[in-house]
């Protein structure tokens, strides 16, 4: 089988007020994480001032049992205990190979479809945004006088296509069609 890589998404839910200390604890596990064997990214997605709370933090490897020996190792669940105060629930986190951490499913028993399904799925959610995403993001960039250049146009299109697949569409389309996808 051709490895895919691995993904664990991990929601962090601060207290109120806590915000400094945990983001004084993001750069303290950071260095950690991106030390271990196999570490591809690390990205935080962090709350918006004054209204929400939560973190999310996604972390990439090359293998699966490269990100197992991070999630498990003794370094990391040092620096969980020591940044429980700050948070209002348990670290929790799910571990998924490519691209299935978009298919979750609150029913941790329910099977992950299968890649050809994901496929489609995801390619026939990419191809409008792929399209619309532009059309909204280029007048934007050029209003604020960004250079125009096809790095940077890329850069803020693709996060805006990542953004809204991983947050708004994929967790409601897969709901739309779930009967189909998980057949």
């Amino acid at each position: 089988m051709e490895n895919q890589g691995a993904s664990v998404v991990i929601n962090h839910y601060i207290l109120d007020g806590k915000q400094k200390q945990y983001e004084d604890w993001l750069n303290e596990i950071g260095p950690i994480c991106r030390s271990f064997a196999g570490n591809i990214d690390w990205q935080i997605i962090r709350p918006i001032p004054n209204l929400t709370f939560n973190y999310t933090i996604i972390i990439r490897f090359d293998t699966i049992e490269n990100l197992k020996n991070w999630m498990e190792s003794k370094e990391r669940k040092s620096l969980i205990e020591k940044v429980k105060p700050f948070m209002a629930k348990d670290d929790k986190y799910l571990i998924k190979s490519g691209l299935d951490f978009l298919f979750d499913t609150e029913n941790e028993s329910q099977k992950v479809p299968v890649r050809w399904k994901q496929y489609l799925v995801t390619w026939s959610a990419i191809y409008p945004l792929s399209i619309l995403i532009p059309l909204i993001v280029l007048p934007i960039l050029k209003t604020l006088n960004f250079p125009d250049n096809k790095f940077i146009n890329s850069l803020f299109i693709s996060g805006c296509i990542v953004f809204i697949m991983v947050y708004w569409l994929m967790p409601n389309y897969t709901k739309l069609i779930k009967k189909w996808l998980y057949k």
